[in-house]
């Protein structure tokens, strides 16, 4: 089994900040939630901008945020803008259990859903991870819905779209108005980052 894996956030976790409450545990900026944290709290060993082939839209209901959450939706017209962040397997696990509001300390089975390129853990909106590519042979993994699941789409609180907007200009060098306007292409289902 791999070591390692880059995990590919395309939401909230596009800001490097925002994603340290993750690993280090803590409470965002604007959020409602408090998070555990990873049971290893070191950083990412790396850290850069990728773009997913598919497409990023908001949708259900947040709890930590109000208003719409991300989803990327591999089989949409893309691409959209992600951070990548090398995690060890036991981190991603972790962080996986977070989004689904689990404890941490579990085990993914990594190795099937590496040869499958994908693995649902459920019904929830967070249960699937997929595989989207390598980066320097270690794979790239994301986390969204199951295919199966219908979201109704609905546009991100102001605050989440904030945290959206930093993680845009901290990994990918865009300005304000930039950010901005990929949000609003995201939220409207035109993205602006070809």
């Amino acid at each position: 089994m791999t070591a390692h894996v880059w995990y590919a956030a395309y939401g909230s976790n596009l800001s490097p900040q925002r994603f340290d409450c993750y690993v280090s545990g803590g409470r965002p900026e604007g959020a409602r939630r408090t998070y555990t944290g990873c049971r290893d709290t070191s950083r990412p060993s790396g850290c850069r901008p990728i773009r997913l082939p598919g497409l990023v839209f908001f949708g259900a209901e947040s709890t930590a945020w109000g208003g719409g959450m991300a989803f990327y939706d591999p089989d949409g017209e893309g691409p959209s803008l992600a951070t990548a962040y090398r995690l060890t397997a036991e981190q991603f696990a972790d962080v996986w259990f977070q989004e689904r509001r689990l404890p941490v300390g579990g085990a993914l089975p990594l190795p099937e859903a590496l040869a499958a390129g994908e693995w649902v853990g459920g019904g929830g909106l967070y249960d699937r991870v997929l595989v989207d590519g390598a980066i320097e042979e270690e794979p790239v993994l994301t986390i969204t819905f199951p295919a199966t699941l219908q979201v109704q789409q609905q546009p991100p609180s102001p605050a989440y779209a904030a945290t959206i907007e930093r993680g845009l200009i901290a990994t990918h060098g865009l300005s304000r108005a930039e950010a901005a306007a990929y949000i609003a292409g995201l939220i409207s289902g035109r993205t602006s980052c070809r």
